[in-house]
């Protein structure tokens, strides 16, 4: 199925709009003192739940599915497992190694004098057994938290032969039984760190597979966007009543819209790209993977730096400037490391170029032009979103 301007377009969009949301769900909070569901300040804190535990938590499921439809979408016929895998070992393994060892190595430094315990794992005090998975998330998530999507994408690619004869030969089965195992509170499945993550990802590529049009419901896209933010809204409500501690049947609605919310994404892109600004965001190209790999360092730093200059009052001066630091800082750096060393630059964003004449499509969060096929939801707290 060939992928043109106007879906590589919405594609590019999609993926700076649920990466620039994902920053939103990162920004730190004192789990012990959190004001969010005492309404202590109050319009804020609903906010605050609306954006971070309800509307933004749609983001990695549906980087997910895009995902997955692009690895499939020449076919079968057109999959190359082989070229694949040697693929992304450049777009996906070396960037989560790099960014995350060099966060690793940051943390044993600063730890080493006695700061940033609290904040990040106390590594020099881990077991080898755990140290070694924050390295390389093998067992649990890695020192750089919303790169456990670059590792879950990475067990979704090698099982992708597997997967796809299962979406060629029982699409609806398999689609089904992976959603309840991804909605369901408390089942883990162990191979990846989020659950829906790989119903997401097979489910892009059943729709690559089988030849559906991404664009059939978009006469419905108004009335889909609107309802996606309206349903949002109303679990944000259930949550800042309920919060923090929420309970099973509200939990499992939060799993359902943060999967389903991803057809409300989708169809609110197709209005976005007819708008300039809708344009212009699509060709911001690998901005998008900078800011995923970046930000979540940089929040948890403005937090630390915060709560020695002004202690946990006053939290959304934080939560307002810490955003607009982080946003301001990828913005500039990725426009100055991509200028001044733009092959260092090529390997922290796996040789996703910034080359605006070109319009082909890679399967990774933030990626834009490439010539190959195919990257939280969790707060610094460290629990599964």
């Amino acid at each position: 199925m060939t992928v043109d301007q106007t879906l590589s377009s919405r594609i590019n969009l999609m993926r700076i709009l649920l990466i620039g949301g994902i920053v939103f769900v990162h920004v730190p909070y004192d789990a012990q003192t959190s004001p969010f569901f005492t309404g202590t300040f109050g319009l804020f804190d609903w906010l605050r739940v609306f954006l971070g535990e309800s509307l933004f938590r749609i983001g990695v499921p549906c980087l997910s599915a895009i995902s997955g439809y692009l690895l499939f979408r020449r076919g079968y016929a057109g999959f190359d497992y082989g070229k694949t895998l040697r693929t992304k070992a450049t777009t996906v393994l070396t960037p989560f190694l790099l960014w995350n060892l060099g966060l690793l190595l940051a943390v044993l430094l600063i730890q080493s004098v006695s700061l940033g315990i609290g904040y990040f794992p106390d590594l020099w005090q881990a077991e080898p057994r755990d140290l070694l998975s924050q390295a390389l998330a093998l067992e649990g998530f890695p020192v750089n938290l919303p790169l456990y999507f670059l590792r879950d994408l990475l067990v979704c690619i090698l099982l992708s032969p597997i997967l796809a004869y299962l979406v060629r030969r029982a699409p609806v089965a398999t689609c089904a039984a992976l959603f309840i195992l991804a909605v369901l509170p408390g089942v883990t499945i162990g191979i990846v760190l989020k659950k829906s993550i790989l119903f997401s990802f097979t489910f892009g590529m059943a729709l690559a597979l089988h030849g559906r049009d991404t664009r059939a419901l978009d006469r419905y896209r108004l009335v889909g966007a609107a309802g996606t933010l309206a349903l949002a809204a109303l679990l944000a409500i259930g949550l800042y009543s309920t919060g923090p501690q929420y309970p099973l049947w509200l939990d499992l609605a939060r799993n359902i819209l943060s999967i389903v919310g991803a057809l409300g994404v989708w169809l609110l892109s197709g209005m976005l790209i007819e708008t300039r600004l809708g344009r212009t965001l699509a060709g911001t190209g690998s901005l998008s993977f900078w800011i995923f790999c970046g930000h979540y360092p940089l929040l948890v730093g403005l937090w630390m730096v915060w709560n020695r200059m002004a202690g946990d009052s006053n939290y959304p001066v934080f939560y307002l400037a810490a955003i607009t630091a982080t946003f301001v800082i990828l913005f500039f750096s990725n426009r100055i490391i991509a200028r001044l060393a733009p092959a260092t630059y090529r390997v922290l964003t796996g040789s996703r170029a910034r080359d605006r004449r070109a319009v082909v499509l890679q399967a990774e969060p933030g990626s834009k032009a490439n010539e190959t096929p195919a990257g939280a939801a969790l707060r610094p707290q460290r629990g599964e979103a």
